[in-house]
């Protein structure tokens, strides 16, 4: 009994470690929002990170992209700040 709970712990572990994660998806304001620009970024070497950030409803979007080996840029990380505190 011992040994059936152990590979069931086991195997559910193992199978948490083989899930991708999320996507984040572009939304208005993104490099690639409707699709790649159409200026690759050539001088850049690939794995090149680039940042971009803009203002959204609720503050303003940071985002982190990666240039892949095709020169297309991939999202790979969006931070979404509150601008409550804002004076302006």
């Amino acid at each position: 009994m011992k040994s059936l709970v152990f590979l069931s712990a086991a195997a559910l572990l193992l199978t948490s470690c083989n899930s991708t994660p999320p996507t984040v998806e572009p939304i208005p304001g993104s490099i690639t929002y409707g699709g790649q620009p159409r200026t690759k970024l050539t001088k850049a070497p690939v794995g090149s990170r680039l940042h971009n950030s803009f203002r959204v409803v609720n503050g303003v979007a940071y985002e982190t992209y990666v240039i892949e080996p095709d020169r297309s840029l991939k999202l790979i990380r969006r931070e979404i700040r509150s601008d409550f505190y804002d004076t302006n």
